[in-house]
């Protein structure tokens, strides 16, 4: 059976090489899983992720014209979910003038609010804590 370029297929781990491993693909044939098609992390040592007889899911990802077939473990998993976008921002209502008189007017309440209650701490201009002179 020959092997299509960019088919996914099962195949089991016949070698372990320090550049790579050997999948047996069904037909019989053998292709290679570069190092760098293990895992979508770095991989120092293939034995950290493969033993021999591992059953792998592998894409076929190039087949030279000596029959050499180039295979990725890490092409063959499902392409992840992707997340939707959150919605787009709502446009402000009114022009920027009317928006910068509203924050201009809420700014002044709120340093209103804080002098109030920091005035209220330190007891004060005339407060009960205070003499009259």
């Amino acid at each position: 059976m020959p092997v299509e370029l960019g088919s996914v297929l099962e195949g089991a781990v016949a070698g372990i090489t320090n550049f790579g491993a050997f999948v047996q693909l069904p037909g019989g044939e053998t292709g290679l899983v570069h190092i760098s098609e293990i895992a979508e992390v770095y991989v120092r040592d293939i034995k950290d992720f493969l033993k021999p007889n591992d059953r792998v899911l592998v894409k076929v990802i190039s087949v030279d014209a000596k029959g050499k077939i180039g295979l990725s473990i890490k092409q063959a998993k499902p392409a992840p979910v992707e997340h939707k976008a959150p919605p787009p921002r709502k446009k402000p209502q009114g022009s920027f003038e009317d928006r910068l008189a509203r924050f201009m007017k809420d700014s002044e309440e709120r340093l209103q609010t804080l002098r109030r209650s920091t005035d209220a701490k330190r007891g004060g201009r005339g407060g009960p804590g205070r003499k009259s002179e």
